[in-house]
C-alpha cells in the first residue's frame, strides 16, 4: 500500500481501491522495469521490440492506464481530477520516465476527443482507448531546436512578437494542411509514437499567437525521425526529433488555429504542468521513502543513523516537503481539471515547486546514503538523476516562473 497518510477525509472506497491497485502494479511492474531499463547503455535498445519497456507498456495499456482521462463514452477510464492525481502520483513514485511516457501518449487523443469531431473520435479516440497492445502511442511535439520554454508564455508581449515563432509551419492546400519543419530531440515518445500533437505556426505575423495545433499520424509520407536521445536521467523515457517535409494532413486534423491557439496553449500547459507536478510529488515521495528505510538499518556510531538527531531533523524536513508538494499539486490538478479557463499560474506553481521538492528531497536522500547514494546499485542514485531532469523538462522552471509572474502582475 502507498505509505502516506491520506488527508482527504472524504476519499471514497473506490478511490482507495484505485490507489492500492495502481500502487501494486507500479511496485510489481513499472519500478522493476524502470531499474532494468536504466542500466541499458544504448537508448535505442530500450525501445527494441523485445525490450521490457514494451512489456511494461502493454500491461499499462491492458489496465486502461493510457486512457485514464479519456471519457468513458469513448472507451476510456474517465478518471476524475482526484483520481487522476492519485494515479499519476503512484506512477511517478514508481518511475518518472514511465509516468511521462504514459501521460504523453494520450495527448493527441485527448485533443481529438475535445474537438467532439465525430470522425476524429471514431478514427482516433476510440481505437486508442480500446488498444491493449500499445499500437497507438502519442507524443507532444512542441520543442524545437531554436524554441523551447519561450513557446510557453501565452499572455506576454513576447508571445505576439513576429520574431518569436515556431519554425514548424502549416499552410492550407485545399482540403489539406501541409506541414514543414523540425521538432527537437526532446519530444517525449518521439521515436516510438504513432501520432504527434504538433504545435506549429500558421500566421507568422502574429508570432506565437499565430500558432496552430495539429494531430499528425507519423506514418505519413514526409515524416522522418532521428535517434533516441542519450541523457542523464529518465533514461527509459524515449525522446527524439521529428522532421516534417511536406506532410499532408486532412483539414479536420488541425484542431486549433490562431483564433483559438492562445486558449489551447493555456489549457495544454495547465494540464501538462499540473501532471508534472503530480508525477514529481511521487518522485519526491519515493526518494523520501528510500531514505527513511535506509536510515533505519544503516549503523553508525553503534546505532541506526535514524537515532541521531540531525538525521531525524532531516527526515522530518523531507517529509514536510513531500506533503507540501502533494497539497499544491492536488489543488492545481483538481481546480484546473474542473474549471475553465484554467488558472495557469497555479499549474506552473505546482510544476516548479514539486520538481524543486523532488530534487531537494532526492539530493538530501543521497546525502543520507553517503557513498552508497552515489552507487548504481541503489535506487536513490537513479531517482536523483530523474529528479534533476525535471527542473528543465516541460519548460525550465526559471522561464515558467517568469510567465506565471507576469500573469500575477496583470491579474492580481
Amino acid at each position: 500500500m502507498p505509505r502516506y497518510t491520506e488527508t482527504n477525509i472524504g476519499i471514497t472506497d473506490e478511490q482507495v481501491a484505485l490507489k492500492e491497485s495502481v500502487h501494486k502494479f507500479c511496485k510489481e511492474v513499472l519500478r522493476p522495469a524502470s531499474l532494468e531499463l536504466d542500466r541499458i547503455p544504448d537508448p535505442e535498445d530500450v525501445i527494441s521490440k523485445d525490450s521490457v519497456f514494451w512489456r511494461a507498456m502493454k500491461k499499462a495499456y491492458e489496465l486502461g492506464y493510457h486512457a485514464a482521462i479519456i471519457p468513458q463514452e469513448h472507451g476510456g477510464r474517465g478518471l476524475g481530477a482526484l483520481e487522476t492525481h492519485i494515479f499519476l502520483e503512484e506512477v511517478g513514485w514508481a518511475s518518472a520516465e514511465f509516468a511521462i511516457a504514459i501521460g504523453a501518449t494520450a495527448f493527441p487523443f485527448i485533443a481529438a476527443a475535445n474537438t467532439m469531431d465525430e470522425d476524429l473520435v471514431r478514427d482516433l479516440v476510440k481505437p486508442f482507448a480500446a488498444d491493449k497492445e500499445a499500437r497507438y502511442v502519442g507524443c507532444w511535439a512542441i520543442t524545437e531546436p531554436d524554441h523551447g520554454s519561450d513557446s510557453l508564455m501565452p499572455g506576454t508581449k513576447e508571445f505576439s512578437d513576429p520574431g518569436i515563432r515556431f519554425q514548424t509551419t502549416a499552410r492550407r492546400d485545399g482540403d489539406y494542411w501541409v506541414i514543414n519543419g523540425q521538432k527537437s530531440s526532446w519530444v517525449s515518445n518521439g521515436i516510438i509514437a504513432t501520432h504527434a500533437l504538433t504545435f506549429l505556426t500558421i500566421d507568422a505575423s502574429q508570432g506565437m499567437n499565430g500558432g496552430g495545433v495539429a494531430i499528425v499520424p507519423l506514418d505519413l509520407a514526409g515524416v522522418s525521425r532521428g535517434r533516441s536521445l542519450d541523457k542523464l536521467g529518465q533514461r527509459a523515457l524515449n525522446q527524439g526529433e521529428i522532421v516534417f517535409d511536406g506532410v499532408r494532413i486532412p483539414q479536420n486534423y488541425m484542431v486549433s488555429q490562431p483564433e483559438t491557439y492562445p486558449f489551447m496553449m493555456n489549457a495544454t500547459l495547465a494540464l501538462a504542468n499540473a501532471a508534472i507536478g503530480t508525477m514529481f510529488t511521487g518522485v519526491a515521495r519515493a526518494a523520501y521513502e528510500e531514505a527513511l528505510d535506509y536510515c533505519k538499518v544503516r549503523i553508525q556510531g553503534g546505532k541506526p543513523i535514524c537515532e541521531h538527531q540531525w538525521i531525524q531533523q532531516k527526515l522530518f524536513e523531507m517529509f514536510a516537503k513531500v506533503e507540501s508538494a502533494r497539497a499544491l499539486s492536488r489543488a492545481a490538478m483538481i481546480y484546473n481539471t474542473e474549471t475553465m479557463p484554467p488558472v495557469l499560474e497555479l499549474s506552473i506553481a505546482s510544476k516548479v515547486h514539486c520538481t524543486k521538492v523532488a530534487f531537494e528531497v532526492a539530493n538530501d536522500a543521497v546525502q543520507l546514503f553517503g557513498s552508497y547514494g552515489l552507487s548504481k546499485g541503489y535506487t536513490i542514485e537513479k531517482i536523483f538523476r530523474d529528479a534533476r531532469s525535471s527542473l528543465i523538462a516541460d519548460g525550465c522552471n526559471e522561464v515558467l516562473a517568469l510567465a506565471a509572474a507576469k500573469v500575477l502582475l496583470t491579474n492580481y
